[in-house]
């Protein structure tokens, strides 16, 4: 049975809502500009540690910031 899980999230969303550069914020949770974008658009996967980092930064819950799907 192969299950697949997508991540989606709104971390660039509430970041502009915060009125936060994507340089700003990326040297505030301690990455590269290059790969706060990558978790923007969805093309990497923070690990654990990082995305309860961002949603803290972020002043929100995790499962605000992310979110999963099973596909099947």
């Amino acid at each position: 049975m192969d299950k697949r899980v997508r991540m989606t999230n709104n971390v660039g969303k509430l970041r502009e809502i915060e009125e936060i550069t994507q340089e700003e914020f990326s040297r505030r949770i301690m990455v590269t500009r290059q790969t706060l974008v990558a978790i923007e658009r969805g093309t990497y996967c923070p690990t654990l540690q990082l995305a309860f980092v961002i949603a803290h930064h972020l002043d929100a819950r995790l499962h605000d910031v992310f979110d999963y799907q099973h596909e099947q």
